[in-house]
């Protein structure tokens, strides 16, 4: 059934378009801001993301850490801003297994993000802010690949 030019397209809880995709990440590659600290660039581990609307998902995964520890993350990708096709905004979201955070425990954090997709890949890119001696800065890369729409 053709749908109608006259028919609105579907709105999200944030005012943009509606979707509903499933995307598969993986882990994290890390180049950290502070390299004297022999801490892990490689962060394998799996995660899913769910695309709520053109500006928002929600996201979790686990991940080993740049601390060489095992992560868990969840979290709300808000990316209202976009420029010739990648969207700007944050992951607000809460994170673990950080030994020198809260004991390894849970926290919450905000972090700005770009993301890029096309047809059934993506990369988002994070830059995540050090935090005292707590939380290692760095840019973090996580591919995606697009389940279903």
């Amino acid at each position: 059934m053709a749908e109608d030019a006259a028919t609105p397209e579907a709105k999200a809880f944030d005012g943009s378009a509606k979707r509903s995709q499933l995307w598969l990440t993986s882990g994290f590659a890390t180049y950290h801001f502070q390299s004297d600290k022999d801490l892990n660039g490689r962060n394998p581990g799996l995660g899913v993301e769910y695309r709520l609307s053109e500006d928002s998902a929600l996201t979790a995964g686990r991940f080993f850490n740049s601390d060489r520890q095992h992560s868990k993350y969840a979290g709300v990708y808000y990316q209202p801003l976009s420029y010739m096709g990648v969207r700007f905004g944050a992951v607000f979201g809460g994170f673990d297994g950080y030994p020198k955070m809260r004991d390894g425990g849970w926290f919450l954090a905000a972090i700005p993000t770009a993301t890029f997709e096309y047809k059934r890949v993506g990369v988002n890119v994070a830059v995540v802010p050090t935090y005292k001696d707590r939380l290692h800065g760095g840019i973090s890369v996580q591919l995606k690949l697009k389940l279903f729409e």
